[in-house]
């Protein structure tokens, strides 16, 4: 799991404008001119770290996944993890506390030396041992040692971890060199090799890298694709901009919602992908003692007076839809516990619940949000008239760049903050540990044992069914104790010209961006 870079919308790229270019049919999609055999991709989604151990954004992600190998990945329609980077995978006892993998034999890195366990074993210690905190290591918690031998890596686990296999699929599971990796700091030379589909021929830092299909790669994916260029934006308009003047071939993460609105999946000269995505945005509330919202009923009076629908179609022109739950919908153990403890705005209640906890109304506190980005200052602003509609709170709205806000939320500075979750695989249990566990990536300072318990005991079923009752009775305790209150659900747009394909298999929902699908037609 992995938060996304939040988003905020320009206001030069405006609706009428892109109302009157998709009415005239004009400057929606790239010409012929192709520039040999590069795609230009767009997207408003940089890496924070080229460093697998130093970045967990959804940015960063995409680059490991095309830049980087895994033991196992994901294949679109293929429920279970496949083989990547190894040959071979599977628990060794029924007990789901030892697992094995045994490496393909042909795989190279950059310098030519061929990749090892010993290899695998460094590229997990260290993710383990740096510990960013905006890097994935809470993704391997349940690793308790690891054995290195020619071929085969051998992981024993704290307690057993039917979503393990899932957990290698990850950006933490990335397969570095350890001869030019550091063992316990991030690489600070600017450089990335890895034995992905693709190679690093150039980076600009928050403008453009450049990628090149890697002759030396082997494993799942059949092709290593055509030359990418990703081409990075600071707003969805400028984006848009992009996307109108020819500038990119491929548009996504993310177009303007009342552009994404408005595409005509049946225009003969467009391409729009839309797949329903596991991507969440929830509003996180600080529970540190000395906070406004230490005291639980201060969470549960906010939880009252949230009006996602408003939310949805007033902010993201139905782009998005309401979430109601902790775990999205088409993930195994998917609720309504909001909206059975919330059904609908009631301020009354709210304010019955700030008089019970002795809070002064109205209660003030600060709302953070990565500024530059999406849409995430209308959001805020939504979300402020809904607090302070009936008087009970009084919202201070702040933008941060976005590396300031990953470190602020990390070290427990902000009061409230909105922030943008991809599933790092498709399991509830991404949504578990990271988001409420103890000590999780989102850092509210929230911290039950009874939701850890549940957690722990929902990664023990290999049959992910039977971890319902677990993951429901987690999602009862969340809309209870509030540590997060969900706001939406996304959907992943690829929009393209007709003379791109592969655009339905680039995304799936399941947060991997595959780059080398994209082709000419």
């Amino acid at each position: 799991m992995r938060p996304i870079r939040a988003h905020i919308r320009a206001s030069v790229i405006t609706p009428t404008v892109i109302a009157t270019a998709l009415a005239a049919g004009l400057l929606l999609y790239p010409t012929d001119d192709q520039e040999g055999t590069t795609i230009k991709v767009g997207t408003t989604e940089p890496p924070t770290s080229l460093d697998p151990a130093g970045g967990y954004d959804s940015g960063s992600t995409t680059l490991y996944s095309n830049v980087f190998q895994t033991l196992l990945t994901l294949e679109p329609g293929v429920a279970e993890p496949v083989p990547d980077a190894a040959e071979s995978c599977s628990f060794t006892d029924s007990g789901l506390r030892t697992y094995r993998c045994r490496l393909r034999d042909d795989i190279t890195f950059s310098s030519g030396r061929r990749m090892t366990a010993k290899d695998v074993r460094f590229s997990f210690e260290r993710v383990k041992k740096i510990d960013s905190d905006v890097g994935p290591s809470s993704l391997l918690d349940t690793i308790e040692s690891m054995d290195a031998r020619d071929r085969t890596v051998t992981f024993r686990l704290t307690a057993p971890d039917a979503t393990f296999p899932f957990k290698l699929t990850t950006g933490a599971g990335s397969i570095v060199d350890s001869t030019t990796y550091p063992a316990d700091s991030l690489r600070s030379d600017g450089r990335i090799d890895g034995t992905g589909p693709y190679g690093v021929v150039s980076y600009a830092k928050g403008e453009k890298i450049s990628l090149s299909p890697n002759p030396r790669y082997k494993g799942a994916a059949e092709n290593t694709g055509r030359p990418i260029e990703l081409h990075f934006y600071d707003t969805p308009d400028s984006l848009a901009r992009a996307w109108i003047s020819h500038r990119i071939d491929v548009a996504l993460r993310q177009l303007p919602p009342e552009m994404l609105a408005d595409l005509n999946p049946s225009d003969p000269g467009l391409r729009v992908t839309e797949a329903q995505s596991a991507e969440t945005r929830n509003l996180y509330l600080n529970n540190r003692r000395g906070k406004p919202f230490h005291d639980r009923r201060a969470r549960q009076a906010a939880a009252w007076l949230i009006d996602r629908d408003r939310i949805s179609y007033d902010v993201y022109d139905g782009t998005v839809d309401p979430l109601y739950s902790l775990i999205p919908t088409s993930i195994t153990g998917h609720t309504t516990s909001f909206f059975d403890n919330y059904p609908h705005k009631d301020a009354e209640k709210a304010r019955r619940l700030l008089v019970e906890a002795g809070e002064e109304i109205p209660l003030s506190f600060t709302y953070g949000y990565a500024a530059g980005r999406g849409s995430a200052h209308e959001e805020a602003a939504e979300v402020k008239k809904q607090l302070e509609a009936d008087g009970l709170f009084k919202v201070t709205l702040r933008g941060y760049e976005w590396d300031e806000f990953q470190k602020s939320w990390a070290e427990g500075e902000l009061d409230a903050y909105a922030v943008g979750w991809v599933a790092d695989y498709p399991d509830p249990d991404t949504f578990g540990g990271p988001l409420v566990g103890t000590d999780g990536t989102m850092a509210t300072g929230y911290g039950s044992k009874a939701a850890d318990r549940l957690i722990t005991s929902s990664q023990r079923f290999a049959d992910r069914s039977d971890a319902e009752a677990d993951l429901e009775a987690l999602q009862r305790i969340v809309a209870r104790d509030v540590p997060v209150v969900p706001l939406w659900q996304a959907k992943d747009f690829v929009v393209s010209g007709e003379d791109v394909g592969g655009g339905q298999y680039a995304v799936d929902g399941t947060g991997l961006l595959r780059l080398w699908r994209l082709t000419w037609i």
